[in-house]
């Protein structure tokens, strides 16, 4: 079983990544966020194994997947349900709605009707301030590991907190990326739109703020 991949980014779209390790293989992982192609990252995955396929789904922290895990228990709701629930809500909405009985939050969330939000709420009421002993830290390389960086990937699904791996002086443009993407969304420019040229501006300069990327990206829409 996957749990965790760190490598090269290949492809990043906001739906899927192909993330390429050291030992040459390249992942296709679904992942909602974009990360910069041509840079380091690290995700935590889920990996689903079915008779006539496997799925690999990433998460930004070990909280979000542990959740994500946590959902896969509840009756009604498959791998695609609970990654669409994570999402759009995240991880302490969902928390916050299912210890509330929020079911109208829960609703929210395209595709999840009355009758599944009821039954999240009855399956994991009680038991889902459990995932908050995981760490929720974002999991982010930039620049590739720090030379003193060791982690043990086999064990990687039972430890409960892994500090984040850093270069020094490293820029986490993973995150500058998302900011802008949201940014320039709300200003009703169309995702498809915005990426290629955010990849391109931050492939040319050196970005360290959401808003350098914004007002450059906007120049070119």
């Amino acid at each position: 079983m996957i749990g965790f991949l760190t490598g090269e980014v290949l492809f990043s779209d906001g739906n899927e990544s192909i993330i390429q390790t050291t030992s040459g293989v390249g992942y296709q992982v679904f992942y909602n966020k974009v990360l910069v192609e041509g840079t380091s990252a690290a995700v935590y995955i889920a990996h689903i194994i079915k008779e006539d396929s496997e799925t690999l789904f990433g998460f930004s922290s070990l909280r979000a997947k542990k959740l994500f895990e946590m959902l896969l228990t509840v009756k009604g709701i498959g791998p695609k349900s609970a990654y669409n629930l994570i999402s759009n809500l995240g991880v302490n909405e969902i928390i916050n709605a299912v210890n509330l009985e929020a079911k109208a939050t829960l609703t929210k969330v395209p595709g999840l009707g009355t009758k599944g939000a009821a039954q999240i709420v009855l399956d994991l009421a009680g038991k889902i301030d459990r995932v908050k002993m995981y760490s929720d830290s974002t999991k982010v390389v930039r620049g590739g590991l720090a030379p003193s960086a060791k982690i043990d990937f086999t064990t990687i699904e039972e430890t409960p907190y892994i500090e984040e791996v850093v270069s020094v002086g490293s820029i986490n443009q993973h995150e500058i990326m998302n900011d802008t993407l949201m940014a320039c969304k709300e200003l009703g420019f169309k995702e498809d739109k915005i990426i290629p040229i955010a990849q391109k501006i931050l492939g040319a300069n050196l970005i360290t703020k959401p808003e350098q990327l914004i007002h450059l990206v906007l120049k070119e829409l």
